[in-house]
């Protein structure tokens, strides 16, 4: 055979008109199971898949979803990704992922190209200095939209986390440990999530008389994390526990103590932010602010899902509270002091 499969040539390896290929296809109609599975052999024994693109012209109806995320190599959104396709998919729903890694402008690409190809819903964190443009080209386009992580504008759907809340009371653990100097230690742009962790930590420093902290950037990669960490320490030795921005960031700085001799939780207590895979299983395990990033990816595809469906239900905007995890990075401080 030559070219590829179609509905014409199913009908024909079947022996039944193309309308009826469709309608078993489709799932309508009033077919017998006889001539069903005729089909469904034939569709199997050339490989026909349906022309979803085609579908979504007749129908009006785009079975595929954009999820517009940055930093795709981070853990934490890797299992986000897991929780919307899980629910998607099972819904009927392609996904596809773009990376913007941070950038306007490649994200306006990006997006000009999703609606190009007329996707049926975004799931969407914004770049940092998105403008109001792009906002104003998805609203004119009418594209079903939930943002993730920085919620800016007050009119489309959201589900976040309470950053700040959740900073506050890995700080509070610390301190009722005994700590009281703790650093906060990740990320290096003032995005919204990471403004939202900091005044956290800040502000509950402040309250208990520990004036402003320390704010030290790091990449989120466990790497940066352990360079970080090393540079905190030689320039704050006397620095005892650190509220991290993120897990990885939270897991490098455990492995920097780790090659000075000193024990997370013992010497220095860390804490992440998160609760990836890797908090549970890492040596010692990691004492983390927990999100659950698969359910929470799960309540994203939700919520876009209920857009899908009711495009004109009040807007919805989620913000979860973060569970504090309590494992082996965090103890009280001992008496010991030095550079790393």
């Amino acid at each position: 055979m030559s070219g590829k499969p179609t509905l014409g040539t199913v009908a024909k390896e079947a022996g039944v008109s193309i309308p009826t290929v469709s309608q078993v296809l489709r799932g309508t109609g009033r077919i017998s199971e006889k001539t069903r599975d005729r089909v469904l052999k034939a569709a199997k024994t050339l490989h026909y898949v349906p022309d979803q693109k085609a579908a979504a012209m007749r129908s009006g109806e785009n079975r595929e979803i954009g999820f517009v995320i940055n930093q795709l190599s981070n853990p934490f959104n890797a299992e986000v990704i897991s929780g919307v396709v899980d629910l998607l998919e099972a819904e009927g729903y392609l996904v596809s992922i773009l990376d913007t890694r941070d950038d306007a402008e490649r994200q306006g690409r990006q997006l000009e190209a999703f609606i190009r190809h007329g996707r049926g819903g975004l799931i969407w964190v914004p770049a940092i200095e998105t403008p109001d443009e792009t906002f104003n080209l998805l609203a004119a386009h009418h594209i079903p939209l939930v943002t993730f992580l920085r919620n800016l504008r007050t009119d489309i759907d959201h589900v976040g986390i309470r950053n700040a809340e959740a900073t506050a009371t890995a700080t509070r653990h610390l301190m009722a440990l005994g700590h009281r100097e703790i650093a906060y230690l990740g990320g290096t742009d003032m995005t919204l999530v990471r403004r939202d962790r900091i005044a956290g930590y800040q502000k509950t420093m402040a309250e208990n008389g520990l004036g402003h902290g320390v704010i030290w950037e790091s990449e989120d990669n466990k790497s940066a994390g352990l360079e970080a960490m090393l540079a905190l320490r030689r320039a704050h030795p006397g620095i005892t526990a650190v509220v991290c921005n993120g897990d990885v960031v939270a897991l490098g700085a455990c492995l920097a103590l780790q090659r000075a001799g000193l024990v997370p939780g013992l010497d220095v207590s860390v804490t992440g932010f998160d609760d990836i895979q890797d908090a549970t299983v890492a040596t010692p395990p990691l004492t983390t602010m927990a999100v659950s990033p698969h359910k929470l990816g799960g309540k994203l595809a939700q919520v876009l899902l209920d857009r899908i469906r009711d495009p004109d239900m009040p807007v919805i905007v989620s913000e979860i509270s973060a569970e504090l995890v309590v494992r082996e990075t965090t103890g009280a401080p001992i008496a010991r002091s030095g550079y790393l």
